[in-house]
């Protein structure tokens, strides 16, 4: 389901709000088949955000060792980090609204060449 999201390219807003839930409460997925798949669609940069964000929110909570789990998976797509630009599943979005968000996107969402200003502050209403 992860994975369906993430290469979608065009989510509801709170559809994207949402994806961080999965990374913090299944940890133990299947990582190696999503990084994979991740990566054959051009994604990880994607998934490595949303796993970020989630193991901000666990930092955030007091689970250190959940946040020390999902920021290993973060760490291990750093090498695969693509160059592009992108945003978090909402192509659709205007050029204003594009230049509007290289202005106001996190530090971790510019490092990942992310269009979103989607941080873990923001979560607090989905978990």
């Amino acid at each position: 389901m992860l994975l369906l999201a993430l290469d979608s390219e065009d989510l509801d807003a709170r559809v994207t709000e949402a994806l961080p839930w999965l990374p913090f409460h299944f940890p133990d997925m299947d990582w190696d088949w999503l990084t994979a798949e991740s990566k054959s669609r051009d994604r990880q940069n994607r998934l490595a955000y949303v796993t970020l964000l989630a193991s901000d929110v666990a930092q955030s909570r007091g689970e250190a060792e959940l946040a020390e789990s999902l920021r290993f998976r973060v760490e291990s797509l750093e090498r695969a980090r693509l160059a592009n630009e992108d945003s978090l599943a909402k192509n659709s979005m205007s050029q204003a609204g594009r230049k509007w968000l290289r202005n106001h996107r996190t530090p971790a969402a510019t490092h990942w060449n992310l269009l979103t200003d989607l941080k873990a502050e923001d979560l607090e209403h989905v978990f």
